[in-house]
């Protein structure tokens, strides 16, 4: 099996939404629980377009601030970017980079703090 069937299986199982996005600041992935997320913005129907469409102008100026921050250093790879209390969850944008380390892309990860309500091994 190939080894991208792996990785796109990781993604498509996080319960977190996940999007990622080209230099060009393009979608070029999501997955389905992005496609929930963003449901009222289009959904799945994202894909290809621009996510500064998604944005007002000032988070559009801070995407640009942080993809330049990315390309300074292969040492810059995550920036906190929101905290939203009504989830309880914390923002980042993460730089995605080739086996080279040269910037290809970002995505925007999100991290829950609560509390896991699903059972330790509930087979059911």
């Amino acid at each position: 099996m190939e080894q991208s069937a792996f990785w796109k299986s990781v993604l498509e199982q996080d319960r977190s939404p996940v999007v990622l996005c080209d230099l060009e600041h393009t979608i070029v992935y999501m997955n389905p629980a992005a496609g929930e997320r963003y449901a009222k913005q289009g959904g799945m129907a994202l894909l290809g377009r621009s996510l500064m469409g998604c944005h007002t102008p000032k988070a559009n100026e801070l995407i640009e601030r942080v993809v330049a921050w990315f390309a300074q250093s292969s040492d810059h790879n995550l920036i906190y970017t929101f905290r939203n209390d009504a989830e309880n969850k914390d923002v980042y944008m993460v730089a995605l980079r080739d086996e080279g380390g040269a910037l290809i892309g970002y995505y925007e990860k999100h991290e829950y703090r609560d509390r896991e309500t699903m059972g330790l091994y509930d087979f059911t």
